[in-house]
């Protein structure tokens, strides 16, 4: 039995310590607020960010980081934008060596760095690897079938941390390409507020699938441009994740979308929410490296202005609408590339 640290107390991280009970490992939480690593040990339930969800009793939380540092493995399950001051803290207790496995999807502002990177910058002695894939907390939490990709680039330690986490209601598929399992993940997020907004402004089904479509261009570009590879991109942390997060409320960059479409302003929209929208502060990030990597993403661009710029929705559909067409597949490849075979 492995012991599983996981650095972040929120639906997602409570969601995956029972992924890792089910897979026969221990778990412990860190959670930064001490109410929530009470609740998960006295009443084994977290009302603050997973209410409804009985939790296995033999998971337990700390509002102490060391407790959770002691493991085989840590996942880091924090908000993006959080990430590198929770792993400055988490650092001096954590042995040198210790696997760290990104789950937090997003970009740094700022710096323009993926997650991974940020792990290197602060955890430079620790093996990194990237969960990602479409996931609603809850679901994964009652035990729905899901599948994710795990992306590291040792093919024995991503079987080794598969391990981990994998059951036959969570499947764990495998690659190697760790650029590419972020790069979706990130941009996802600011497209989801994009086709929320069609949702809102009540625009159709054939908006939003012309949107998921334009869009997947757009996380390709940037994710080839990144280094990613193509075949990442149209798999479960690329298109699945996409399709996912732009097809339902339930996901927050999706609703908060769907409140500016109805003409909700957005500290009223945000203070609605239930939770961190990602996009919201991934949406600048991403502008920032598109620029610097010489990536066109008009429909990225354009959620950008809105949150940060406040560009009208209406200027920005007609923008949006107003752009020629030109050839579909212009700057994309023609094919996909070879998925890597691990075993």
């Amino acid at each position: 039995m492995a012991r599983i640290g996981i650095i972040g107390g929120g639906a997602w991280g409570t969601a995956l310590s029972l992924v890792a009970r089910r897979a026969g490992h221990e778990a412990v939480i860190w959670a930064r607020e001490a109410e929530v690593a009470a609740a998960i040990n006295e009443r084994h339930e977290n009302p603050s960010f997973l209410p409804g969800v009985r939790l296995d009793p033999a998971v337990t939380a700390s509002a102490d980081l060391a407790a959770a540092a002691g493991a085989d493995a840590v996942l880091l399950v924090t908000p993006a934008q959080f990430l590198r001051a929770t792993l400055r803290d988490l650092a001096p207790a954590l042995a040198r060596g210790t696997p760290a496995v990104v789950c937090a999807k997003g970009i740094e502002r700022g710096s323009g760095a993926l997650m991974s990177e940020i792990v290197a910058d602060e955890l430079p002695a620790s093996p990194v690897a990237v969960l990602s894939g479409p996931t609603f907390a809850g679901e994964v939490a009652n035990g729905l079938p899901t599948a994710v990709t795990l992306a590291c680039g040792d093919a024995a330690r991503a079987a080794t941390l598969a391990g981990y986490l994998g059951s036959r209601r969570f499947r764990v598929y495998l690659s190697e390409d760790v650029v590419g399992a972020q790069v979706g993940g990130a941009v996802k997020n600011v497209l989801a507020i994009a086709c929320g907004i069609t949702m809102g402004r009540e625009l159709g089904e054939n908006a939003r699938a012309a949107l998921i479509t334009r869009g997947l261009a757009e996380m390709i570009r940037l994710g080839l441009a990144k280094g990613a590879r193509l075949v990442t991109m149209m798999g479960l942390s690329g298109f699945g994740d996409l399709s996912l997060t732009c097809n339902s409320a339930k996901s927050r960059n999706t609703s908060l979308g769907i409140l500016l479409g109805q003409g909700v302003a957005l500290d009223e929209a945000v203070a609605r929410g239930h939770g961190i929208s990602e996009g919201l502060f991934t949406a600048e990030a991403v502008r920032e490296l598109a620029n610097r990597l010489g990536v066109e993403m008009p429909i990225c661009f354009a959620v950008e202005r809105i949150l940060n710029a406040g560009l009208a929705i209406d200027s920005a559909i007609a923008e949006l609408l107003d752009r020629p067409a030109g050839e579909e597949t212009a700057d994309l490849p023609s094919s996909l590339d070879r998925a890597p075979q691990f075993g």
